[in-house]
C-alpha cells in the first residue's frame, strides 16, 4: 500500500511542477503583452509629436505607423499564446486535482487498514492474556 501511495504522491509533485512551469511561462507572456502595450503607447505618443510638429517627417510617420500596426499584430498574437497558455494551466490544474484526490483516497484507505490492524492486533493481544489468565486459573 504504501509503495502505490508514494507512486502517487510523486505524480503528485511531478503535475504540480508541471504545473508550476506553465504558471511561470504564463507571467512571462503576461509581461512581454505589458511590454507590447506600453511599446505601443509609447509609438502612439510618438506619433502624435510627429504629426503636431512644424516639420512634417513623412517617412518618420510611416515608419511610426508601421511599427504600431506591427505591435497591434504582435499584441493580438501574444493575447492568443495567453489564452492557450491559460487554457493549457486549467487541464494541469484539473490533473493536479485528480492526482491529490488519489492520494488522499489512498490516505484514507491506509489510515483505514492501519486502524483495522491495530483493532486486530488488540483483539489477538486480549485473546492472549484471557489465554494466559484461563491457563493460570486452571493450573491453581
Amino acid at each position: 500500500m504504501q509503495v502505490v501511495l508514494d507512486m502517487r504522491e510523486k505524480e503528485l509533485e511531478e503535475r504540480q511542477m508541471e504545473m508550476a512551469k506553465i504558471l511561470t511561462a504564463l507571467n512571462a507572456q503576461r509581461e512581454k503583452l505589458q511590454s507590447i502595450l506600453s511599446a505601443q503607447e509609447n509609438n502612439k505618443n510618438n506619433l502624435e509629436i510627429l504629426n503636431t510638429s512644424d516639420n512634417l517627417d513623412i517617412p518618420q510617420i510611416q515608419s511610426h505607423r508601421d511599427y504600431g500596426v506591427r505591435l497591434s499584430a504582435e499584441a493580438r498574437n501574444q493575447e492568443r499564446i495567453i489564452l492557450n497558455t491559460e487554457a493549457i494551466l486549467k487541464r494541469k490544474q484539473q490533473e493536479v486535482l485528480q492526482a491529490h484526490q488519489k492520494v488522499e483516497v489512498l490516505k484514507k484507505l491506509k489510515e483505514k487498514q492501519e486502524k483495522e490492524y491495530y483493532k486486530e492486533f488488540l483483539q489477538a493481544e486480549v485473546k492472549e492474556i484471557d489465554d494466559i489468565t484461563s491457563a493460570r486459573y486452571r493450573f491453581q
